[in-house]
Formats: structure tokens, sequence, C-alpha cells
């Protein structure tokens, strides 16, 4: 009798704690508040940045969302419009207009990102895993004296997040301890943007930032010099539907055209390995994987691409996979849903012959 008297009250604490952990789940749910630090280009918020409000979302429902852009000139008054219509859990749309974030700068941004959470008090600051994302988030960390959560690809509860770690090969689930804001960088393959029709009356509020806070030293430890990129009407590489890859097995940038030419065929994004990089075949812009680019297509096709960790960790989420090697026994293929051993020059020409050219 004494046993089980013991065992019913041992299960009732852990029901009550399990209460309490419940109950103190959701007050944390009703006091969040987020600030989702958004890029744009040619007027548009970037994909990647709607991404970041789908796990704004992922939050909470109830999330009281505020959108942060600067830049200057008519580019930023046209997306900031976009960006008040691009929610429904947008609050409110902050607008920072100076010639100094013109440029992707992470000096300037940190401030103003320093700035608008000591004001705002926000419980949460994203911005998406990219190139300015991951330059500008622990620079303004240290700023305001926290430790940022990088490349979350699942969040759990307001503080719970799921980020790979081993290049990848095993997932970690990590809780946020420290003070708010609690700062994440996400994998925007792994958010997917809303696809929600906003009404016209539901439009956020646009916001001015007052950037009196701006000095000489924020601006001056860093200069933009020009941004060298290549001229092409194929898609983003990070958003591409269809990314065609080459890895060292091409053996030339001369040969890398031939991927060029069928990625024109199926209107798809050209990537690379980072062997085939370093190699000087293609720009370090098109590199997939840890140290490249993270992209998750409907189809990704490989070509001489053995499959090292680092370059699966770039793509292994990718719906459909289809690999083109020689040996056999590469890594790439535990990975493909589809694999052709063989010349990959003799596959590549077959595919050129027989797709039509995209009308």
């Amino acid at each position: 009798m004494a046993m089980a008297a013991a065992l019913v009250a041992g299960a009732l604490r852990r029901g009550r704690a399990g209460g309490a952990r419940n109950v103190a789940g959701e007050a944390l749910r009703r006091l969040v508040s987020t600030l989702v630090v958004a890029e744009h280009e040619g007027g548009l918020v970037k994909p990647s940045s709607l991404s970041a409000l789908a796990a704004a979302e992922a939050i909470a429902k109830e999330n009281k969302v505020s959108l942060l852009l600067a830049g200057s000139g008519p580019a930023l008054h046209k997306a900031t419009e976009h960006a008040a219509a691009s929610h429904p859990l947008v609050n409110e749309v902050l607008v920072a207009d100076s010639d100094v974030f013109a440029h992707p700068l992470a000096e300037p941004w940190a401030e103003l990102l320093r700035s608008v959470q000591q004001k705002g008090g926000y419980s949460h600051v994203i911005a998406s895993s990219t190139s300015f994302g991951k330059n500008l988030l622990p620079r303004a960390a240290a700023l305001l004296d926290v430790s940022p959560v990088t490349d979350v690809t699942a969040i759990s509860e307001p503080r719970v997040f799921v980020r790979p770690i081993y290049a990848g090969n095993a997932l970690c689930t990590v809780r946020y301890t420290g003070e708010n804001p609690c700062m994440m960088s996400i994998r925007s393959t792994s958010f997917s943007p809303t696809t929600e029709s906003m009404s016209e009356t539901k439009v956020a509020p646009i916001t001015q930032v007052d950037l009196s806070f701006l000095s000489e030293a924020s601006s001056s430890k860093s200069s933009w010099v020009n941004l060298t990129s290549q001229d092409t009407e194929r898609p983003d590489l990070a958003n591409a539907r269809v990314v065609v890859t080459g890895g060292r097995g091409l053996k030339s940038a001369e040969n890398f055209k031939l991927l060029e030419q069928l990625a024109e065929k199926l209107g798809a994004a050209v990537g690379a390995t980072r062997a085939a990089v370093d190699a000087g075949y293609v720009p370090n812009e098109l590199q997939v994987g840890q140290t490249g680019k993270i992209v998750a297509p409907e189809l990704y096709i490989a070509f001489g691409v053995s499959g090292a960790i680092q370059h699966l960790a770039g793509m292994r989420d990718s719906k459909v996979i289809v690999a083109v090697n020689k040996d056999a026994d590469a890594p790439i293929f535990q990975v493909a849903d589809y694999g052709i051993v063989g010349d990959l020059f003799e596959v590549l020409g077959q595919l050129l012959e027989k797709i039509p050219d995209k009308k």
C-alpha cells in the first residue's frame, strides 16, 4: 500500500510539473513579439525573408511581428509596400531610409538592429542564414550581449529549436535560456513562405526608424567596394525549382558550359561543388554546401559530384535527387533517388540532344 501511495504521489507531482510547463509555455507564447530582419531586391522582399516570416509564425500563431527594412531610394519604397502586405502576422514595417544602408555592411546594420531592439524590446529576432544574415547576426548579438542560435531548421517551442550539427549528419535540439532577445538565423529551405492571400484592407502600418544613433564610427570600419556577379536570366540558385550541379569531374570551366546549356533548357540554376569552385571552373557564388548555399529544389541533378559530407549538407533536403557518376561507390548515390553510373559527358550529350529548348 505504501509503495502504491508513493507511485500515485509521484505521478501527481509529474502531472503538476507537466501542467506547469504547459502553462508556462502558453504564457510565453502570449508574450512573444518578433523582429524579422528582411532583405530586399528589385523592390520586393526576398523569398528567404518571407521564409523568416514563416518561422515567426511557427514560434507562435499570436506572434506580433515587426519587419525591418533598410536601404535608400525607390527600390526601398517599393519593397516597403510589398512588406506591408506580405504576411497576415506583420503588425508593423520599420523602415531605415539612409544611404548608409544602401549596401549590406554589417557594422551600420548591427547598430541599427541594436537601436531597434532597445526601443522595441522584442522577445525574438530572426534573420535568414544568407551571407548577409550570417555576417550581421553575430555582430548584433555581441552588441546586445546575447548568444545567437544559428541554422534553425525547426521550432518546437518559442525557445526550443532544432538545428543540424556535424555537417548535417545529426540534428540537435537546443533550448535557449539566455536573456531577451532570442536571436536566431533560419534555413529558408526549412520554412515555406505562406501562400495565404492577403486582404487589401490588411496592410501593416509603416514607421520610419529614428536614425539619430548613427555615427561616423559605425560606418567607417568597412567600406563597399563593388559587386561582381554573373549576368544571367537563370533563376537564383537559393530559390530555384531545379538545380543542375557540377563537380570536379567536369574537369574544366569550358565543360561547365555544357551544364549551363542544360540549365537553360530546363529553366534551372547552376550550382557547383567546392572542389569545382577551388579549381576555378566557376565563381564561388555558385557553391552549394556547408560553406556555400543551402538549397532544397524540387529537382537536383548532380554531374560528377562524389558526395562529400560538406556538399550533402547543402542539398540533402532536395525533393528529388538525380546523380550521374562513373564511380558506382560514390557517396552521392546513398542520398540519390535516381542514379546513373556512367560517363557524365555521354549522359550530358544525350540530355542536350533529347531535351527541347525552353520556349
